[in-house]
């Protein structure tokens, strides 16, 4: 069962809040003092979020299909050949309102998400340890761990909030199985899922592992209601997630698009991964490693606290020290025991076996290829385990000192897991997006068309500019690719000329840009002759600066 503690007061919510947000300010630090002019764009998946926030908050405050995205014309349902983001996309809708400015809706779900992950993660270690500084240290070190800045270009994987929200509904279903708190605990599921499918699917199979462990634990396998209110939770969370899952479904049918067990062997960690950390304090390890392909490591206060709190709660078979607080009890300690040992298990990827089994029993594990990305469960678990371990210190001091060995406590899990994260400064958007914008609709192509593997992120930048105009894009990146876009590559790869002219015509392009400044010298000298040579193809719309923009002749808008 859950400890029982003081109830939980506006005073102490608000205070929770202020140093939520205190935190996020900092570790982010000065994304909050300029969210319009910053963002992680290198590599190219930071502008892809960046883009992918600020189209699916575009399609909830204009009405169009949020599927239906402006790449890849003439495909419809684009969005789904990636990671949606639904949920912080709408999320980014109230900062998209107000500034337009698709890096302000990106960072404000960056710095929003931060500031619910502190305190989800304070509630869930609050209830469990029934210590409330215990449960501030626990926010820290999971809130801000070195997995979470790693992936600063990912902005599904820094929605991590919902993760902690989820396991306390679980607990509290748990406590108390009613009907009510079944539904709260799938649409909590949904939530996360909508926020980041691979930690939807990570917190499902927590939740499951739960149930059985609860089950075991508490002896109500032997209760069918606790069976089927568990099913009622799974039934809720599929059925809320299921719609906006079609689209994926329908590509995997349509196209045979999946992930193989090869592509997880490329993105399954191994014990460097573990020890690899993308603080500033930990920078002295990593020469040591020799390379690495993931970041893991939890930090030190987590591994520390974590370790002392999970012998306390395996040590002790019954409380000696009544002045002690109660580290967690042993049914919740098996739980996040098993949570711990299976995530990493399966964070090694199809070699250690238990993620092989995964991907052939659980259909959706079809979509995911980073088996790595369940270390972040182990974070969690050592967070849990850290506040058990930091309450049981606590306990064991006098009043006095309490305060000040809290403070020290947080202190130095700031400092360990502080790190300097490699913002650039917003892209000047270039006047002939803004000529575009006020333009007729029409799809648009944009040069230099790139296509080959180590280059084709390049094409993010075009769709990061497109949110000045919304016009349907020929050009695109995602994890899947259509195949008609590299045989259009191939004939665009001259452009302008008959054939890709024809091939644009075939596909109702209206406009075309050309990058010049990305153009060697003399790519740019042979991109001149074509233009003149095609003059009469291509009408000049604007030629200033070094990008210009042509609207296609005989198009079908154009006579």
């Amino acid at each position: 069962m859950s400890h029982a503690s003081r109830p939980f007061t506006w005073r102490e919510g608000a205070g929770l809040t202020l140093f939520a947000i205190a935190l996020t300010v900092y570790f982010t630090w000065p994304l909050a003092l300029r969210p319009a002019e910053l963002g992680r764009l290198a590599p190219g998946d930071g502008q892809f979020s960046v883009w992918n926030i600020a189209w699916v908050a575009h399609a909830f405050t204009t009405g169009v299909n949020v599927f239906d995205a402006n790449i890849f014309h003439p495909h419809r349902t684009t969005l789904a050949f990636s990671e949606a983001n639904l949920g912080a996309g709408l999320l980014a809708v109230p900062a998209f309102l107000l500034t337009k400015s698709p890096y302000a809706a990106h960072n404000s779900v960056v710095l929003i998400g931060l500031t619910f992950s502190v305190i989800g993660m304070y509630l869930l270690a609050r209830r469990l340890t029934g210590n409330r500084p215990a449960a501030l240290v626990a926010a820290i070190v999971f809130a801000f761990c070195p997995f979470l800045f790693a992936r600063t270009a990912h902005i599904q994987l820094m929605m991590t909030a919902p993760l902690p929200f989820v396991l306390l509904a679980f607990h509290v279903f748990a406590d108390e199985t009613t009907a009510k708190r079944a539904v709260i605990l799938g649409l909590s599921i949904a939530v996360q899922a909508l926020f980041c499918a691979y930690y939807g699917v990570l917190v499902g199979l927590m939740v499951g592992v739960g149930v059985v462990v609860f089950a075991i634990a508490r002896g109500t396998w032997r209760e069918p209601r606790w069976w089927y209110l568990a099913g009622l939770a799974a039934a809720v969370a599929i059925v809320v997630v299921l719609p906006f899952f079609l689209p994926y479904i329908r590509l995997q049918d349509e196209t045979g698009f999946g992930r193989t067990l090869d592509d997880s062997r490329k993105y399954s960690a191994d014990w460097r991964a573990y020890f690899a950390s993308s603080a500033t304090a930990h920078g002295w390890m990593l020469p040591l490693l020799g390379g690495w392909r993931e970041v893991l490591f939890p930090g030190f206060t987590a591994l520390i606290f974590g370790a002392f709190g999970l012998a306390v709660c395996f040590g002790r078979t019954k409380r000696t020290d009544t002045s002690s607080p109660s580290p967690l009890g042993r049914d919740v300690a098996a739980f996040y025991l098993a949570v711990l040992v299976l995530a990493l298990w399966s964070s090694f990827g199809p070699e250690a076996g238990l993620y092989t089994l995964l991907y052939h029993t659980v259909p959706v594990f079809s979509l995911l290829r980073a088996p790595a990305r369940f270390g972040l469960a182990v974070t969690l678990a050592l967070s849990v385990f850290s506040a058990a371990g930091v309450a049981v210190l606590l306990g064991r001091i006098n009043a006095a000192a309490r305060t000040w060995v809290t403070a020290a406590l947080m202190i130095v899990a700031v400092a360990e897991l502080s790190t300097e994260i490699p913002y650039d400064v917003a892209r000047p958007v270039p006047r002939a997006y803004k000529v575009l914008a006020s333009a007729d609709r029409g799809p648009v192509a944009e040069f230099p068309f790139y296509h080959l593997a180590h280059e084709r992120y390049r094409q993010t930048l075009y769709m990061l500019f497109s949110t000045t105009h919304w016009q349907p894009m020929v050009n695109g990146y995602s994890d899947f690719i259509p195949a008609d876009f590299f045989e259009g590559a191939r004939l665009l790869e001259n452009f302008p000329d008959d054939a890709g002219l024809n091939w644009l015509r075939a596909r109702d392009t209206r406009y075309v840009v050309f990058h010049r400044n990305l153009y060697d010298d003399a790519s740019r000298a042979r991109l001149d002759e074509r233009l003149t040579v095609h003059a009469r193809d291509l009408q000049p719309k604007y030629t200033f600066g070094l990008v210009h923009l042509y609207e296609v002749v005989n198009s079908p808008a154009i006579p």
